[in-house]
């Protein structure tokens, strides 16, 4: 692995140690590939995945994953979903990668959803 790959994963880790979702309240954790953005919510005390949402959804109409209106778009899918399921608070874990792009965008449209973090 290069540099950038372990200080990526330092910080997730270390981020990680502080963050954790529970059933009321689960950890949105998101995962960038090179073309796509990936989204989960998963409740740490039960260690289950509630839901997962991400750029290749069929939902999306296969739009370009990796682009910052398809990242918006996903957060939007994902918060409509947590409607459906009651949840209306989130922990934002963003996996360390730096808040900006593709990140970003997931996280405005998870907020214009009507998702708080």
């Amino acid at each position: 692995m290069d540099n950038k790959q372990l200080a990526r994963q330092r910080r997730h880790r270390r981020v990680r140690r502080k963050v954790s979702g529970t059933a009321s309240r689960p950890r949105l954790s998101v995962f960038r590939s090179l073309g796509n953005v990936y989204a989960q919510l998963v409740d740490d005390e039960a260690g289950q995945t509630i839901l997962t949402v991400s750029t290749l959804s069929k939902e999306l109409d296969g739009r370009s994953g990796g682009n910052l209106e398809a990242a918006k778009m996903a957060g939007k899918l994902l918060a409509g979903k947590c409607r459906e399921k009651k949840i209306g608070q989130v922990v934002f874990d963003r996996g360390g990668y730096p808040y900006q792009g593709r990140v970003r965008a997931l996280a405005e449209g998870v907020r214009e959803g009507g998702l708080k973090f």
